[in-house]
């Protein structure tokens, strides 16, 4: 009696018969039910509608008091307390601050040899009240005093938090444009620092950034003063905070 040969396996990939339309049709492997209900099994996690209370230590508590006493315009969470503040190094306020006095001297230099002017202005027959040029240069005094203000305010208004659980950076554009940036520690990748030219070295500041984990966004803080030191203990933060050891302040 003849052995019954084994079927040969079939190809997939080739039709096996052709519709009306002259439309190839392809055989399919039989789909078991069982295991496509566990491929497509959905897990629901449940969260309690009343959470523990996270037990907060007296220290940490007295830090959040004080943090907020200090820092009254920062949304601090509870337990949550600054580690370091960081604010721009002052260097950056050199030149617009030197050509604002600068075009204060011109215009007071003018003002004391005003009478040499007008002498000037009266010998060639024109006559000019002299009121009529200490006004207007008072006036353009009392506008540059005001826009070195402006600059100095939206300048040191640009400032860079760290606390146990978090970064904070606050940005100002202008009088009246500011930004509030928040990046929780767990989602920073890496926190690097850089120093260019010479005079960036002699005076000690440079540039931080910081580039967080999925949708890769980077941060930046300019003219940071001993920016290798302050790179080191944001890195330590984000690692003690990573690896569930307390934030330290060091």
């Amino acid at each position: 009696m003849d052995k019954q040969k084994p079927p040969l396996p079939i190809d997939y990939s080739k039709p096996v018969a052709y519709d009306v339309n002259g439309q190839p049709l392809y055989a399919h492997p039989p789909v078991n039910q069982a295991d496509d209900l566990i491929n497509n099994q959905t897990v629901h996690l449940m969260r309690p509608s009343e959470p523990a209370r996270q037990i907060i230590s007296d220290a940490t508590k007295l830090k959040n008091r004080q943090s907020k006493k200090i820092f009254p315009g920062l949304n601090l969470s509870e337990g949550e307390y600054v580690i370091k503040s960081i604010s721009r190094n002052l260097i950056g306020l050199v030149v617009p601050m030197a050509l604002g006095l600068i075009m204060i001297i011109i215009v007071f230099i003018f003002l004391f040899n005003l009478d040499l002017f007008m002498s000037t202005f009266q010998s060639s027959g024109v006559s000019i009240d002299s009121s009529v040029i200490m006004f207007p240069a008072i006036i353009f005094i009392g506008l540059v005093l005001v826009g070195m203000y402006v600059n100095y305010h939206v300048y040191t208004s640009n400032k860079f938090f760290l606390t146990n659980e978090s970064v904070v950076q606050e940005t100002q554009t202008s009088l009246f444009s500011k930004r509030e940036q928040t990046v929780s520690l767990i989602n920073i990748e890496d926190v690097s620092y850089i120093q260019s030219g010479i005079i960036q070295q002699i005076f000690n500041y440079g540039s931080i950034r910081l580039s967080t984990e999925g949708e890769e966004t980077t941060y930046r803080f300019v003219y940071v003063s001993s920016p290798k030191e302050t790179v080191a203990t944001l890195n330590n933060a984000v690692e003690a905070f990573k690896n569930g050891r307390a934030v330290s302040e060091d």
